[in-house]
């Protein structure tokens, strides 16, 4: 699941509720080099305007044609109903359409007739929870329900379920320099940024506010326990401040956050974890898990630097395959 697929389904809602007629197209399967993985999302509206993407541009012009007339051929006759398509199945056809390396791309086309299922869908990952849909393409009929991490899409050729889930969210704490180029990189990637900084003299100017993340109020151990990191959520330390970096960490680690790492050299990240150790009784488990020297080792000097070796440690870990029905549990709200 990607955060566009949810903006696809947010935007179709907004279509629908004013009135257009949507088709939501989904790629179910994937041969060659296929520039969009299964489950990518596009919605197509009844006059062309388009969210989302199934092949970065290659059929994009050919589904909103084949979808307009569908339109059309169904006004005043039975509801249609979901279908199978297939882009590429010839060597002339992957040609024609731009499809690399001769690649092949398969899609179920469905008519969006009720969008009530997409408001409560949108409603439960918004409470950072994991949903699966299934859609049977014989009725049209939609279903939702739980969902766990690691869970990949499913297409049998009668029923396609994907997986939708919240946002991925990285909570800095420290708003300095360095924690200003890490928010942007992040930003850039789609992740919700927090940033929680006590210290008066770190807070952000007007020029600079709206690229560092959205402002925690609160001592950062407060902020990391009332925000519950999940499975979807990064926490690292970055004030170099043991006062502060420290109390976060002892309740990160204690989380569910999928990373947790902390600013220092590797000297000061064995004195940090005896100290845990020692003072806060944290298990070698947990303290197992702290990335420490943050970021990947690429010779990083300048906060830039610095900056693009924690955020591509971050993403090695959260694309890490892991194993469906660890980690997250779906409750209604």
């Amino acid at each position: 699941m990607e955060s566009l697929d949810l903006v696809v389904l947010s935007d179709a809602l907004q279509w629908r509720a004013a009135g257009h007629a949507v088709t939501l197209v989904t790629v179910v399967q994937t041969w060659g080099s296929a520039p969009r993985p299964p489950g990518a999302l596009l919605a197509v509206r009844d006059d062309g305007v388009v969210s989302g993407s199934v092949s970065g541009g290659c059929v994009e012009d050919d589904l909103i044609a084949r979808t307009r007339a569908s339109f059309a051929a169904a006004a005043g006759s039975a509801s249609p109903l979901p279908a199978l398509i297939a882009y590429g199945v010839t060597r002339e056809e992957a040609s024609r359409f731009g499809l690399p390396c001769g690649g092949t791309l398969r899609l179920v086309q469905e008519p969006l007739l009720d969008s009530h299922w997409i408001a409560q869908l949108l409603q439960w990952t918004g409470a950072h929870q994991l949903v699966a849909r299934t859609l049977t393409l014989a009725t049209g009929d939609v279903q939702l329900g739980q969902a766990v991490r690691g869970q990949a899409m499913q297409f049998d050729g009668a029923t396609l379920t994907t997986v939708f889930g919240p946002r991925w969210r990285l909570l800095l704490i420290g708003a300095g320099q360095l924690s200003q180029a890490v928010a942007q990189m992040a930003a850039m990637l789609d992740f919700d940024v927090l940033v929680c900084d006590p210290r008066e003299g770190y807070a952000p100017g007007p020029a600079t506010a709206a690229a560092c993340g959205r402002r925690l109020p609160g001592m950062p151990d407060d902020v990391v326990r009332e925000l519950v990191p999940d499975a979807h959520t990064a926490v690292v330390a970055l004030t170099h401040d043991p006062k502060l970096d420290d109390m976060a960490l002892i309740e990160a680690l204690q989380s569910e956050a999928f990373y947790v790492g902390a600013l220092g050299s590797r000297a000061n990240q064995q004195k940090r974890k005896q100290r845990l150790a020692e003072h806060f009784d944290l298990s070698e488990q947990a303290l197992a898990r702290l990335h420490g020297p943050v970021g990947l080792d690429l010779g990083a000097r300048t906060p830039a630097e610095i900056a693009v070796s924690i955020v591509a440690q971050i993403v090695q870990v959260r694309n890490r395959p892991t194993d469906a029905g660890a980690g997250d549990t779906f409750t209604a709200p």
